[in-house]
């Protein structure tokens, strides 16, 4: 039972990943403003990247297939995008400062989970690595 429950919490951590990933290709344009309106440098080269980074993380926490790099371009993306696109301390606006937070948090739990993962001794029960 537990290798069933692992398995399920690992197919929805890592789609939440994938499928953020697919986003980011799918909506690219609409992303790289967003995040060029966050002073992120090089936008039309960063969204592109960092879909990748966390498709193929999600993909390989889903799998269980070289989990440790999954996991370590998960973080990776977490670290770097989370303090530039969900800035709460220089918001002035409380609803905007309120939601940057929320996304913020968020982020720094899933970077929790993440990490939590990279303590899994491999190869992970029901994987294909």
């Amino acid at each position: 039972m537990k290798n069933v429950a692992f398995l399920l919490g690992r197919v929805a951590f890592g789609g939440f990943f994938l499928y953020n990933g697919i986003n980011h290709f799918k909506n690219r344009k609409m992303l790289a403003q967003y995040a060029g309106s966050k002073n992120v440098s090089m936008p039309d080269i960063a969204v592109p990247l960092s879909g990748a980074m966390i498709l193929l993380g999600g993909a390989s926490i889903i799998t269980g297939f070289r989990p440790a790099i999954g996991t370590a371009a998960v973080i990776g993306f977490l670290a770097a995008a989370s303090p530039k696109m969900h800035d709460f301390w220089h918001q002035q606006d409380p609803t905007q400062q309120m939601n940057e937070t929320i996304h913020f948090s968020k982020n720094m739990a899933l970077a929790g989970a993440a990490l939590a993962l990279m303590g899994v001794k491999e190869p992970w029960p029901v994987s294909l690595g």
